[in-house]
């Protein structure tokens, strides 16, 4: 279970297109470390890189002290899942999960104990005399994992392993593959664009954007304390309100105003350097405020839309043309030409340089 490091990693493919602009992190003993970002950020990469089906221009990757950078892909002691499965269909599904077994020449007595017993981890164990074709999806990419496990490498990587699959079997794959971790223990790489799998399964995450890391930090660091506007609106569902506006006060007391809607909010304090007049991005997620059906803080505004979800509802309405999303009670049915105000709760406000997008932080 090594720690695997990355020094000043940089890629650029033939066509000049940078992929990774020197990557420098450290991914500690045991984690399950999440790359996390939108196509073409640089996540698969690098994690491609970490496997060696990616050769880097510049920088060293190290599992614990050791150089691995030249080594080829079979001498880095490794088990990948590929997003597309990558079984081979004339093959059952024992014959997959042997596969690696047999490129390694292990006795015929070994390899039906180490498939049996891993099959029987991810209940593929009265499957495996079918063949691809005759696996459900989820069935498919069990086998795909099981093959990786069955080599019993040192570290685990996966490449969007669920994005194939639907709503109902990436969440039942999510439970199996943090149930496969917990009992394993080894020092894994996923990769996703899926925000959602990023929280739910990371003991860390890295963010991603045009070859660069953005932020590091477990779901809770990231999702409470982004460092940019782009995290904060990456991390999170739904997105978190953003407006584009000046900082002012009056008799003491400071307020936010939103430049395209007129909309005001209290703020407790601001930066000495954002009180005349410069434009700013702020941000608040759904649960940073209440709806009221009184008039007062925020205007008066109307629902356009209530999306229903079981345990909550979200409401989605225009105020003064500018959208926004607030989580409401499960219960909460539209009145017709009801208004309502919005009333924050005066945390969890988030203020950005409308240029860098770097947080500004203010002076309590």
């Amino acid at each position: 279970m090594p720690t695997i490091r990355f020094e000043e990693v940089s890629k650029t493919y033939e066509n000049g297109y940078l992929a990774l602009k020197s990557v420098s992190f450290t991914i500690n003993e045991g984690e399950f470390f999440v790359l996390v970002g939108p196509s073409g950020c640089g996540k698969s990469t690098l994690l491609r890189s970490v496997a060696g089906l990616e050769q880097i221009q510049s920088g060293n990757i190290y599992f614990g002290d050791e150089n691995i950078t030249s080594y080829e892909p079979k001498n880095r002691n490794i088990g990948m899942v590929f997003q597309n499965y990558a079984l081979y269909p004339h093959l059952t599904v024992f014959e997959n999960i042997a596969f690696p077994l047999q490129i390694q020449k292990k006795p015929k007595i070994e390899i039906d104990t180490l498939v049996r017993s891993v099959a029987k981890q991810v209940s593929l164990e009265q499957l495996l005399d079918r063949k691809p074709k005759e696996l459900s999806g989820g069935q498919r990419q069990r086998v795909a994992l099981a093959r990786a496990l069955v080599k019993n490498p040192n570290v685990y990587l996966f490449d969007e392993p669920l994005s194939n699959l639907d709503a109902h079997l990436r969440a039942q794959m999510r439970i199996e593959i943090l149930s496969l971790r917990k009992k394993f223990q080894k020092t894994s790489i996923y990769v996703t664009h899926d925000q959602t799998e990023a929280m739910t399964m990371a003991t860390r995450i890295a963010v991603m954007k045009e070859g660069n890391i953005v932020q590091i930090g477990t779901p809770t660091e990231l999702y409470s304390n982004p460092k940019t506007h782009f995290v904060a609106t990456f991390i999170g569902s739904p997105t978190i309100n953003t407006f584009e506006g000046v900082f002012k006060s009056n008799n003491g007391n400071f307020f936010f105003e939103d430049i395209q809607s007129g909309i005001q909010f209290s703020v407790p304090s601001i930066p000495k350097d954002y009180i005349t007049n410069t434009e700013i991005l702020f941000c608040f997620r759904a649960e940073s405020c209440r709806i009221a059906s009184t008039l007062e803080e925020s205007g008066s505004i109307s629902f356009d839309l209530v999306e229903y979800l079981g345990n909550e509802s979200l409401g989605y309405f225009s105020a003064n043309i500018r959208n926004m999303i607030v989580r409401l009670p499960a219960d909460f049915t539209i009145v017709p030409g009801q208004k309502y105000t919005l009333h924050s709760n005066g945390t969890n406000y988030f203020f950005f340089d409308i240029l860098s997008g770097e947080r500004i932080f203010t002076e309590e």
